[in-house]
């Protein structure tokens, strides 16, 4: 790197040489972040996973495990505090200690992340470095020139485990497309209920305008081929309903897509309670769902199940399951 002062004054510098590469790093990790709709600066995620990983801890275990200092876990956690993705405890042995926990919001952002983030630095990463070697300052110098020539985000933007799908909003021209995508799927393993017919057939009036919402997943030169609805049920409670896929899209991974989109939006609307109903013969819908958080729940089942004649599955979200 021409003309690069820190380069030239070698080891005596390397704390600086190392923070202007993480700055550039992440950088770039922000900007695959946000396009990703996670709210968040790289810098916050290992404290998040922090949490995700050991459950509730206080400041100064927080500052252990993660080896950085008790201002800085402090810093994060209060703004991780105003985006409502973590929230301070009282210790239930000792009142006067507080923890630092994952809200329901928090610990679903970081399932997506790790879903839909991780593997895209983990191989943005790999793929940088594996030609490097030799000694400390030479394989640092190799890095920088490997960022020069291609930056990280241009390195993570060619692993795309969702290529060519997008989510769309509803709208009131995609009725239509609602009942048809739900109505094949499930006239294929079940019959219509009058419980799937009046929702299917009033999109707006029984999920839309009561609080809840509908998104489309659309598959690049097939149009819209999925599409899954969040219907309040309480305050601050939904349930997952109506997910389906046309078959032609099967394989694209559009369900996956369209779920984690669907979690998040429930996250964006305040859920602090989301489950939903199925049947055991939809196997690879369950199964998705066991992937992406839910477990099995018996207080869901009594509680809800008896809304359809079909339903032996009842599932709620614990994202801290989710891929586990």
């Amino acid at each position: 790197m021409d003309g690069d002062i820190l380069a030239e004054l070698g080891s005596a510098f390397l704390g600086s040489r190392l923070k202007r590469l993480a700055e550039r790093m992440q950088a770039d990790a922000a900007r695959i972040a946000a396009e990703a709709g996670l709210p968040v600066q790289p810098a916050h995620l290992p404290l998040l996973a922090a949490l995700d990983r050991h459950g509730p801890l206080t400041v100064g275990r927080a500052a252990d495990v993660l080896g950085v200092s008790q201002p800085g876990v402090t810093r994060t956690s209060a703004a991780l505090q105003r985006l409502r993705l973590i929230e301070m405890r009282h210790d239930g042995k000792d009142a006067r200690r507080r923890t630092i926990a994952l809200t329901l919001s928090g610990a679903a952002l970081v399932a997506r992340a790790r879903a839909l983030l991780w593997p895209r630095f983990e191989q943005a990463i790999d793929e940088l470095c594996a030609p490097i070697e030799g000694p400390l300052l030479d394989q640092l110098a190799a890095i920088e020139r490997a960022l020069s020539q291609r930056p990280l985000y241009s390195r993570a933007a060619a692993f795309q485990p969702f290529a060519g799908l997008s989510i769309h909003p509803y709208a009131a021209d995609l009725a239509p497309t609602f009942y048809a995508i739900n109505a094949a799927w499930i006239e294929a393993l079940f019959q219509l209920e009058p419980t799937d017919i009046d929702v299917m057939t009033h999109p707006y009036e029984r999920i839309i305008a009561p609080g809840g919402d509908i998104l489309f997943v659309e598959a690049e030169g097939m149009g819209i081929v999925g599409t899954c609805a969040l219907q309040k049920t309480g305050t601050r409670q939904f349930e997952l309903i109506k997910m389906g896929v046309l078959e032609a899209a099967r394989g694209r991974r559009a369900g996956e897509f369209l779920l984690h989109a669907t979690i998040a939006r429930a996250m964006e609307l305040g859920a602090d309670r989301l489950y939903l109903l199925s049947n055991a013969r939809n196997v690879a819908a369950v199964h998705l769902y066991e992937k992406l958080g839910f477990v099995h729940d018996s207080g869901i089942m009594a509680e809800f199940g008896a809304r359809y004649d079909r339903c032996d599955v009842a599932m709620l979200y614990r994202p801290a399951a989710a891929g586990r």
